[in-house]
């Protein structure tokens, strides 16, 4: 085998609670977005773009649907032989099966998986967030400094800075100390989530963190903290793009709007560092003659006889006659029947709604109609 300079272990086996009825049949990272995209592509594609060409996907609640979408991992140019896309789950050892206790303890039980590529470094991934990157800069940053760990952040609002893993920092950027979601921060760089570690510093404190029987085993709760404590080398690494973690119905919702609105840095139609899917193949959509579309993305596969206005459409979505749909999201297979009206809301995957039937309003929180019919 083949040793690595650096292999990616993505994060994606939490339930997504906040999420509601978007992932009550589904794990987080496969629920879809952007019409023909799920959350997961943006991980895996980085990864691509990157170079990066092994990666670990440690799955865990309701996996079925994730497994067979990411397949061999050959729509992200994944399906290599030394390396590439491999599902890990959890599994029974010696004293039995277990389910995985935090992030850290998810990474401990997969280390055999990274000693057999001998990495030099390991990039910790969350399957919950959008974003593009060049994984490289932050890894060529992580050697400059020969880190123990370098952790990826992004400065928010400071009046935000309270709901976040906050770093505090230096003038070369090493990482005094670390806060959760602290009251009265003394930093504005939230940590989002991505990590490069030194292989060999990683190894050590994974199996120190498994012995200590006080421990959450959590990389913010645990393991950063002891490393900081240990005055090990630790540097962020300053990033500057788009990035917002999709873990609420409303943060979901709005970043959709972004990617609609064309912002900055997350633009999916851009040549460069393209974003990947494994999508089912539709036929082209199809316009009614008494339909009226502006404003919207459209998936192949939609067929649209009624209003639509500044949404997103999923892949083999229908919109009958007389129904509007404004301001919303319809993910894949969704039906919306005959004049129904749909405004700031989510229809779930494979819903569908009744003819006549109002879903949302104007104001208040967003609505998700309907639970998920799902196919791949």
């Amino acid at each position: 085998m083949k040793k690595k300079k650096c292999i990616a272990m993505l994060l994606a086996g939490g339930q997504g609670t906040r999420l509601g009825k978007l992932t009550s049949s589904i794990a987080k990272p496969a629920v879809s977005f952007g019409g023909k995209y799920r959350i997961i592509d943006f991980g895996l594609s980085n990864c691509t773009n990157s170079g990066i060409d092994t990666v670990g996907i440690l799955i865990q609640y309701k996996p079925l649907v994730l497994n067979q979408y990411v397949g061999t991992g050959e729509a992200w140019d994944l399906a290599v032989s030394d390396g590439g896309v491999h599902i890990l789950p959890p599994y029974a050892g010696e004293k039995g099966g277990e389910w995985y206790e935090g992030t850290a303890d998810a990474i401990y039980h997969n280390i055999d998986f990274i000693d057999m590529y001998e990495p030099e470094n390991v990039l910790i991934l969350s399957g919950d967030h959008i974003y593009k990157m060049d994984y490289n800069k932050m890894l060529m940053e992580h050697e400059a400094h020969n880190a123990d760990l370098t952790v990826s952040v992004i400065e928010v609002p400071w009046e935000e800075a309270s709901r976040f893993g906050i770093m505090t920092a230096d003038k070369e950027d090493r990482i005094t100390k670390f806060s959760e979601k602290p009251k009265n921060p003394d930093s504005n760089l939230a940590s989002m989530g991505i990590y490069i570690f030194s292989w060999k510093a990683f190894r050590e404190a994974l199996l120190e963190d498994h012995d200590d029987e006080k421990s959450t085993h959590d990389f913010g709760n645990d393991l950063i903290p002891k490393m900081l404590a240990k005055q090990q080398k630790i540097f962020v690494y300053r990033f500057e793009g788009y990035w917002r973690d999709v873990g609420t119905v409303q943060s979901y919702y709005d970043s959709q709007m972004d990617l609609m609105d064309n912002v900055e840095n997350i633009n999916v139609f851009t040549e460069n560092n393209k974003v990947f899917s494994n999508s089912n193949i539709y036929p082209p959509q199809y316009i009614g003659p008494s339909a009226n579309v502006s404003d919207s993305l459209i998936s192949n596969g939609c067929r649209i006889y009624g209003s639509v206005r500044h949404s997103i459409l999923g892949s083999g979505a229908v919109i009958a006659e007389g129904a509007v749909i404004e301001d919303s999201i319809i993910l894949p297979n969704a039906y919306v029947g005959r004049d129904c009206h749909i405004t700031r809301a989510i229809v779930n995957e494979g819903a569908v709604v009744d003819d006549r039937k109002d879903v949302g309003s104007k104001d208040g929180d967003i609505e998700v109609y309907g639970k998920a019919k799902l196919s791949i």
